[in-house]
């Protein structure tokens, strides 16, 4: 069976809670940087004048040089000193409440059902490992490149067929986030996914 466009008033009688007007835009974007910044390793790592590895003597006698005083080797100003205010590791990540995590989910999914890239289909699993057989059942379903494809569960038939259809990625309701809803070209939900992501809703 083909896909259907899931419209806003087939959303809601799937209890699917939309989010109508503004609100939601900043709480997408505080959950997207959270996102992005938690995936960061936070592993850039200079050394200070006290890290470097050199002679702790002065290069040169304090006067009668005429050169200017220096006091050790390891001075920024100089090649092979240390860094000056440069990067230490450190953690990027950053706090997100569950509200707004909620409230940022559910208005990406009504931006995308809004616009019309939600489709929806009763299940989608092929008979054997193909990726062959994979993309002819996804071409069935919508020509958009870049597919978001969310079900309840995914066979492992399902699972290794799409192992290297790398525009394509295969979700669970339990575990598809705002940033995976906002990637894609189209999403194609199943309807066991679809009752998931309604009690995912009210439960969160």
């Amino acid at each position: 069976m083909s896909a259907k466009v899931l419209t806003a008033d087939a959303a809601k009688e799937a209890k699917i809670t939309l989010i109508e007007g503004g609100r939601g835009t900043q709480a997408v974007h505080d959950v997207v940087v959270a996102m992005r910044a938690a995936r960061r390793s936070g592993s850039a790592n200079t050394k200070s004048k006290a890290d470097v590895n050199l002679s702790g003597a002065k290069p040169w006698r304090q006067k009668g040089t005429g050169r200017a005083r220096a006091g050790y080797k390891s001075s920024p100003i100089w090649r092979g000193g240390g860094v000056v205010f440069g990067p230490k590791p450190r953690d990027y990540t950053k706090k997100v409440s569950k509200t707004v995590r909620r409230l940022a989910f559910q208005k990406a999914l009504t931006e995308r059902i809004n616009a019309g890239d939600v489709l929806t289909i009763d299940k989608f699993a092929v008979t054997e490992i193909k990726t062959k057989g994979f993309l002819t059942l996804l071409k069935k379903q919508t020509d958009a490149r870049k597919v978001l494809l969310i079900s309840d569960s995914f066979d492992d038939k399902t699972y290794k067929s799409a192992r290297n259809v790398k525009p394509v990625l295969l979700a669970t309701a339990s575990e598809v986030n705002t940033e995976q809803l906002l990637a894609f070209n189209k999403i194609l939900i199943t309807q066991g996914a679809l009752e998931q992501i309604a009690q995912r809703m009210k439960r969160e």
